[in-house]
C-alpha cells in the first residue's frame, strides 16, 4: 500500500533518507564509503574475520561492537562445521543486500513491506575448485533467488517491488558484474 510521506516505511526513516540523499547532492563526497574485514586462519578451513573500522560521509568510522564471523567447511568437505563456508556467506551477502535494497527503495516509494522471505541457491562443481577440470568454473555456475512477499500492491507494482532489490544492491552488481580484487602477500 503507498503512503504518504510518512516518517518510518518498513522500519526505514524516509526524512532522514532523504536528506542523506540531499547530503550526497550538495556534497558527492560524502556518498564514498570503504569497507574492510580482517580475517584469521585458524585451523583447516576454519577461518574468523572480524569488521570494525569503516570509512564513509568523508570520516573514519566504526560499528558500535565488532562483528565476528566464523567460516569454516563441512565435514564432507573436511572441514569442522565451525561456521557457514564462504560461499554460502557469499549467498548470505546476496540475500542481505538484495533484501536491504528492496526494502530502502520501497520505503523511500512509500510501499509498506508486511513480510519477505528469500532463497537463495547456488551450484559448485568441486572439479573446479580442485583444479581437475581446467573448464570447470571454480565459483558458482548459478545463483537462483527466490522471493516471497507480503505487501498490499497490484501484480505490476510486486513485479517493480522485487525488481528493485537486484536494481540497486552493491552485492548482485559486484557479482552479476564482475570487480577487480588485487591480491598480494607479505611475510609476518
Amino acid at each position: 500500500m503507498k503512503t504518504e510521506m510518512k516518517k518510518m516505511v518498513n522500519g526505514v526513516n524516509v526524512e532522514k533518507l532523504f536528506e542523506t540523499i540531499e547530503a550526497i547532492k550538495s556534497n558527492p563526497m560524502v556518498a564514498k564509503f570503504k569497507f574492510r574485514a580482517d580475517n584469521k586462519w585458524i585451523d583447516c578451513g576454519h577461518n574468523r574475520t572480524t569488521i570494525m573500522n569503516y570509512h564513509g560521509a568523508c570520516e573514519d568510522m566504526q560499528h558500535k561492537a565488532p562483528f565476528v564471523i566464523d567460516a569454516d567447511e563441512p565435514e564432507v568437505l573436511l572441514g569442522m562445521d565451525m561456521g557457514a563456508n564462504p560461499v554460502e556467506h557469499l549467498l548470505n551477502a546476496l540475500a542481505a543486500c538484495v533484501t536491504t535494497a528492496m526494502v530502502y527503495h520501497a520505503a523511500a516509494r512509500g510501499i509498506e513491506i508486511m513480510e519477505m522471505e528469500s532463497t537463495v541457491e547456488g551450484k559448485i562443481d568441486l572439479h573446479g575448485f580442485l583444479g581437475m577440470k581446467d573448464d570447470v568454473r571454480r565459483g558458482y555456475e548459478g545463483i537462483t533467488m527466490k522471493f516471497r512477499i507480503k505487501a498490499d500492491v497490484t501484480d505490476e507494482e510486486l513485479e517493480e517491488l522485487y525488481k528493485l532489490g537486484p536494481t540497486f544492491s552493491p552485492v548482485f552488481d559486484s557479482i552479476t558484474n564482475g570487480v577487480p580484487v588485487m591480491v598480494m602477500a607479505e611475510r609476518m
